[in-house]
């Protein structure tokens, strides 16, 4: 098992937009991914849960994976915690 812990620095936070980008890209993980916050916890292919944990900017995250190359699933989900987003605006 992998442990990581990240700080989020984009500054909205993880909303929506940022929680789907995070969701898609471990959807398919064959291992378990839970992500710590706020004395909350969920999994990082439940996007409502990825929201729910009100994560804003220069919150701390940490990060827990069992599977195969946890170690790397882990850090690379720490940097997607870590990424400023910069999604085009809505209109």
């Amino acid at each position: 098992m992998a442990e990581g812990r990240a700080v989020v620095r984009n500054s909205a936070g993880i909303h929506v937009r940022p929680s789907g980008v995070i969701r898609e890209k471990f959807a398919a993980y064959p291992g378990k991914i839970i992500i710590k916050a706020h004395g909350l916890e969920t999994e990082a292919d439940n996007v409502l849960g990825i929201i729910s944990l009100g994560l804003q900017k220069d919150d701390e995250v940490r990060i827990f994976v069992e599977g195969p190359d946890d170690e790397k699933i882990c850090n690379e989900l720490a940097a997607l915690f870590e990424t400023i987003f910069d999604f085009p605006p809505r209109t």
